[in-house]
């Protein structure tokens, strides 16, 4: 039988609290550390009064994200990857270079920003799970 914390384990995609809105809304860009590990890590935007999600990693060649610079482009907000200049929409995940970034809905409810992600999310580094 099931227990009822099944849908709070990794692997089931729900909403996983980050923290307050108008601590969140300080930064521009924050990573935020999967307990899936590295690659499933995720940026949290907060671009002209509103939060976006993607994955941290760039999907060429993994860039980080969180490092890259913000621009309006006719209306579209777009990271620019810091190691080769790809372009992602914050809003799709789309690349003008035909690449597809992975988006995660974000969701703001009693002050608290929310993602929906598989797995538990955290502003700091999840403990190392290897056994000796």
């Amino acid at each position: 039988m099931a227990s009822g914390n099944e849908e709070e384990s990794a692997g089931s995609v729900s909403w996983r609290l980050i923290g307050p809105a108008s601590e969140l809304s300080k930064k521009q860009c924050r990573l935020m550390h999967s307990s899936l590990g590295y690659g499933s890590d995720v940026c949290l935007f907060y671009v002209k009064g509103e939060f976006f999600a993607m994955d941290a990693r760039c999907a060429h060649s993994g860039g980080p994200l969180c490092d890259g610079d913000i621009e309006d482009a006719d209306g579209v907000l777009q990271v620019f990857c810091p190691w080769h200049d790809y372009d992602f929409n914050l809003r799709t995940g789309h690349s003008g270079t035909g690449l597809q970034q992975q988006v995660y809905k974000v969701k703001l409810e009693d002050g608290s920003v929310y993602v929906k992600h598989a797995s538990p999310l955290s502003l700091q580094t999840f403990p190392s799970g290897k056994k000796n």
